[in-house]
């Protein structure tokens, strides 16, 4: 029966022993014992029982010399540095790697150096024009000396934060609302950026700023529905000249190309009618001199030329008048349509060298006039 199950009070190891209860063994008589074990594997007593014990001293010793040298291995991961104090003064860094270490007399402080830190900071603020907002704004950033970081204040975080909210009241303090809460929050974001580098750098705590974001400005709630309604409406502004600019950058485009369009077809018009012009007065310039010659000759051929074009595009009607005055019907209204839908054709001529137009007439005119007249010509008189 074990001696503390029930009834097995008499089994106890520590009571009941020599007629009387004891407690548990001294440490003392533990080691005494030990050391009268490691005395008596001499065989004997005197010099080898000595010689036996300082062997089992130095046993001990060596095992926590063992356990030292153990204990001073330790791992600086990849993202970190490590500030190694010796005495509690600062000795070296060391790079990232197992390392090791004389315990109890150095210790190694591992500072991350790759991680990007968050400091964010928020408060109620008086801007230049004594008006009340809240702003919010959150900083990132990263150790990159480990020592200045741990040695150059007592608390950095908290030094980062009293610095951060410090700037950002400096720069709200000197700003309106209008440009905190609209459009200059870009601006309001890069001056504290520069501010709160200005406050860090007289303590060269080993951080460096990477961003700077500017999470939430508004007013006061008893003003805030008005403030939205200013917002929106600067947003609708914003938004009419964007859309104004898309249309204007369409619209432009479209009429410079028109424009050159116009003005290659008023050039092209401009060099045709030129090289017409040219092209009659080349032809009166050669007729004139077969007219000196043939007056008749040539009155007559242009007359008929002149007839023909104007008969090849005319509608014709013949009219047999011998058999009798039978009354015939003339579809005028198709007639007239087919002559509106026709361009009309007009052929002024002139002959450059003569100083009275042409007048064409008919080969039996009695007109004896030294030029040709194109009205004649038109209206198809003899």
């Amino acid at each position: 029966m074990a001696w503390n199950e029930p009834g097995g009070k008499n089994n106890d190891p520590w009571k009941n022993r020599g007629g009387r209860d004891q407690g548990p063994p001294d440490l003392d008589d533990v080691f005494k014992n030990l050391f009268g074990k490691f005395g008596k594997m001499g065989g004997g007593k005197g010099g080898s029982g000595k010689s036996v014990g300082k062997f089992g001293i130095l046993l001990v010793i060596g095992l926590l010399v063992v356990i030292w040298i153990i204990s001073g291995f330790y791992t600086i991961r990849e993202a970190e540095r490590g500030v190694v104090l010796r005495f509690g003064e600062y000795y070296q860094q060391v790079e990232p790697g197992l390392r090791w270490k004389p315990t109890f007399i150095d210790s190694v402080i591992p500072v991350d150096v790759q991680s990007i830190r968050d400091q964010a900071s928020s408060g109620s603020m008086l801007t230049e024009d004594e008006n009340v907002v809240r702003v919010q704004m959150e900083m990132q950033y990263r150790v990159v000396d480990p020592y200045r970081w741990t040695y150059a204040v007592a608390d950095p975080q908290t030094s980062l934060s009293q610095a951060l909210d410090s700037a950002i009241r400096y720069v709200v303090g000197h700003s309106t609302m209008d440009n905190v809460l609209t459009d200059g929050r870009e601006a309001t974001r890069q001056r504290v950026w520069e501010e709160l580098q200005a406050i860090l750098e007289p303590y060269d705590l080993g951080v460096s700023i990477i961003d700077m974001n500017f999470r939430d400005a508004r007013p006061p709630e008893e003003v805030k529905d008005a403030f939205d309604d200013a917002i929106a409406a600067q947003e609708d502004e914003q938004r009419f000249i964007r859309e104004a600019e898309a249309y204007a950058r369409e619209i432009e485009p479209r009429a410079r190309g028109q424009a050159n369009r116009m003005n290659e077809e008023a050039q092209a018009y401009k060099e045709q009618i030129i090289l017409e012009a040219q092209g009659e007065v080349a032809r009166f310039e050669e007729l004139l001199p077969q007219y000196n010659k043939a007056p008749q000759v040539t009155r007559d051929r242009i007359y008929l030329e002149t007839m023909e074009s104007i008969f090849s595009r005319t509608s014709k009607i013949l009219v047999d008048t011998k058999n009798g005055n039978n009354m015939m019907y003339l579809p005028l209204d198709k007639m007239m349509d087919k002559q509106n839908s026709t361009a009309p054709v007009r052929s002024r001529s002139t002959l450059e060298g003569l100083q009275n137009p042409i007048e064409i007439e008919s080969p039996n005119s009695t007109t004896n006039s030294p030029g040709l007249r194109n009205d004649s010509f038109r209206d198809g008189r003899r």
